[in-house]
């Protein structure tokens, strides 16, 4: 009996096994790398953690911002500031806000703007001319 084609597929069935372990050799070798990178960052960010938490006493206290009045215009208002380049009048804030420029509508602006002056959100840097506070 000849058992030379039975040899001959278990060599075929051997090389493919060899192969595929090689692979999964090569694998594994690349997941203990990276599991090693991903272990040493872990222990970077505890320590940067335990720096940031043991700095975080040492800050000074940082006072809350002024909450703002509840009228949907306000955060619209500072939204308009944040995109300012320079001071803003009533009217220019009437007109970011897409209000129609009616003096009812202007003189409403000019009060909700001398409200965030005096909460300490912008200042009137001239008379009518407002910005916000650095």
């Amino acid at each position: 009996m000849n058992i030379q084609p039975l040899l001959d597929a278990l060599d075929v069935q051997e090389d493919a096994a060899r192969a595929l372990a090689d692979d999964l050799r090569t694998q594994v070798e690349e997941l203990r790398d990276r599991l090693r990178e991903a272990e040493t960052h872990l222990k970077h960010l505890a320590i940067t953690r335990k720096t940031v938490t043991g700095l975080a006493d040492r800050l000074p206290a940082r006072p809350s911002s002024p909450e703002l009045p509840e009228h949907p215009d306000y955060p619209r208002i500072l939204a308009v500031f944040n995109e300012a380049v320079g001071p803003l009048r009533a009217r220019d804030v009437c007109e970011a806000l897409d209000h129609e420029l009616l003096p009812k509508n202007i003189e409403g602006t000019r009060a909700k703007l001398k409200r965030l002056v005096k909460l300490g959100i912008l200042t009137e840097v001239d008379a009518g001319s407002f910005t916000r506070k650095q």
